[in-house]
């Protein structure tokens, strides 16, 4: 069977929504039958100050945003010492783009956790971070990517893919790194025989085609390289920020969009339904739609419920495994790269 091609990836969203739920389904079924994979994690952000100004970003100390915060390292190993008493698996650290720390205060911090607690695994640093540190202090990529993994780092996520599509990227985060930018220090990660995940922030002013285009990148470098675990389509969180997008997408749109994504990326083993970014509710719908993993219970998050996301205190364990078995599914922890933990 040949492969879907842009055209066709795009005319998927023409179909009847339950007519797409029932091809994404199928898929997510050869692949992980009912299983809902999600791992017991924190969010930590430690700092809000930010050298970049992107027009979708509610949670930067700008103008929308006058409280400015660094955590001190010790802030930041009294809540990874907190949450490893309760079972957490892992410690997911992004931050703002801050000028002003020093690059040895973003790699000491792993180091540190990795040392006190060598079993939690560390998801750290986005591409856009990554671009960000190897500009600011004058290193390569490469130099940057080594020195995480020195440091203790065990995985990227995949924050700051935004949308790929230049033009829409160059109205909403004119300066950040850039597609080409980002797929490449992806590339590299991978090549060090590291695992991560990438995201699509969609529901702003970008275009299905562009969506599609995103996802079309995303399934040319996996061709390559095998080393992205999942995909995440972020929705846009609508409120303090500066793109002024009336209406939030719908909830239609949404399903379709994991529909496609589920259909599309064909080499990408696992689709995230975030529930930060589109209710546990959703998230739950969606796992009808092709996704198959929730993220985690997360504890706390800063960056999207900036924003007008309902996810500042994360879900409670018992409640999120309760919610996943009375929507039909089998609640299974997993590690951060998808090794199975427990069937709960």
């Amino acid at each position: 069977m040949s492969r879907i091609n842009f055209e066709e990836a795009l005319s998927l969203y023409d179909k009847d929504l339950f007519e797409l739920g029932e091809m994404a389904d199928k898929i997510r079924k050869e692949k992980h039958g009912k299983k809902t994979y999600f791992n017991i994690n924190r969010h930590i952000n430690p700092t809000n100050v930010c050298a970049d100004i992107c027009k979708f970003c509610a949670y930067s100390a700008n103008r929308k945003n006058p409280n400015p915060y660094t955590m001190t390292h010790d802030e930041i190993l009294n809540i990874v010492s907190d949450i490893d008493k309760r079972g957490a698996k892992e410690v997911h650290i992004v931050s703002a783009h801050n000028p002003d720390t020093g690059l040895d205060w973003y790699l000491s911090i792993f180091k540190k956790i990795k040392e006190s607690f060598p079993h939690i695994h560390v998801k750290a640093l986005t591409a856009a971070e990554v671009d960000f540190l190897a500009r600011h202090y004058n290193k390569t990529y490469d130099e940057i990517l080594d020195l995480m993994v020195e440091y203790g780092v065990d995985s990227m996520p995949g924050g700051g893919a935004e949308i790929f599509d230049e033009k829409v990227r160059d109205y909403i985060c004119k300066g950040k790194v850039t597609s080409e930018q980002w797929l490449e220090i992806h590339e590299k990660w991978h090549k060090r025989g590291k695992m991560s995940n990438v995201t699509m922030l969609f529901g702003h002013v970008e275009k299905r085609e562009h969506r599609i285009d995103h996802m079309m990148r995303i399934r040319e470098l996996q061709d390559k390289t095998g080393g992205f675990n999942a995909f995440i389509p972020l929705v846009y969180q609508t409120e303090n920020n500066y793109l002024n997008v009336k209406e939030p997408i719908t909830a239609n749109e949404i399903l379709k969009t994991m529909a496609v994504s589920r259909i599309v990326l064909d080499n990408v083993p696992n689709l995230k339904a975030y529930w930060v970014t589109s209710t546990v509710n959703l998230a739950l719908v969606a796992q009808e739609f092709g996704a198959n993993d929730l993220d985690g219970t997360i504890e706390k998050e800063s960056i999207n419920s900036a924003a007008g996301a309902k996810s500042a205190n994360g879900v409670d364990l018992e409640e999120f495994v309760g919610l996943i078995k009375n929507s039909g599914f089998v609640p299974v922890e997993r590690d951060s790269v998808y090794n199975e933990i427990k069937e709960w």
